[in-house]
């Protein structure tokens, strides 16, 4: 199966193509708040040599990280499903990270780390051999306290914004090319509507009151 994998979850957003599990191909860029998406899927098939009509699937990286950068390959994927009807599967980017740490030969408990916004932060912690990574504490929201008590304890710490908060820890960004092969032996395909990004915050709507009729507002 040949599978195209969008990662743009984090600052460093990246596209790559892959078959049977071994990357064709691979675009990144950092920086900037605009994706030039099309030009990496572009790239990354010119170099692959493989064309449009021969892709079997789309891998999308769910986050948690930039929800604007999920959501415009999330829509990228929904449009070339409705094209072509191929496969879509969304991978959780923290299982990106977690397997990356795992081939840097970064071993024992790592804890994977990214900046959530209002000064919490995605945490989850995997136990990493040579052998593989397993999830020992589930992804949730944390303070800056306890990503610290983290990093107190001297257990590490690895994201894609360690630079900013964690300068003596592991710079790890989710990369497409990880996600192709994480999605090499799964087949909990799903239709585009049901691709969501991560986001584990309650969303919280305000209604309007609207004034009762014969009531005048103070607007001065």
């Amino acid at each position: 199966m040949i599978i195209l994998a969008l990662e743009f979850s984090s600052e460093q957003r990246s596209v790559a193509i892959a078959r049977a599990g071994n990357i064709l191909a691979e675009a990144s860029e950092t920086g900037g708040r605009n994706t030039a998406a099309f030009g990496m899927i572009e790239k990354v098939l010119a170099a692959a040599k493989i064309e449009r009509e021969q892709i079997d699937a789309l891998c999308i990286g769910l986050g948690p990280g930039s929800y604007t950068g999920i959501r415009s390959a999330i829509a990228i994927a929904q449009g070339w499903q409705l094209a072509r009807k191929i496969k879509l599967l969304g991978v959780c980017s923290v299982e990106a990270i977690a397997a990356q740490a795992q081939m840097e030969k970064i071993f024992g408990r790592v804890n994977v780390v990214i900046d959530a916004q209002r000064g919490e932060f995605y945490l989850a912690a995997f136990e990493i051999s040579g052998d593989g990574w397993r999830e020992i504490e589930k992804l949730k929201i944390s303070s800056l306290a306890e990503v610290q008590s983290c990093a107190d304890r001297n257990e590490i710490l690895a994201g894609p914004e360690m630079a900013k908060w964690f300068p003596k820890n592991r710079t790890i960004f989710p990369r497409a090319a990880m996600l192709a092969k994480l999605a090499t032996n799964r087949n909990d395909f799903v239709a585009g509507e049901k691709l969501e990004p991560i986001y584990l915050r309650e969303t919280n709507f305000v209604k309007s009151v609207q004034p009762k009729p014969g009531f005048a507002s103070n607007t001065g």
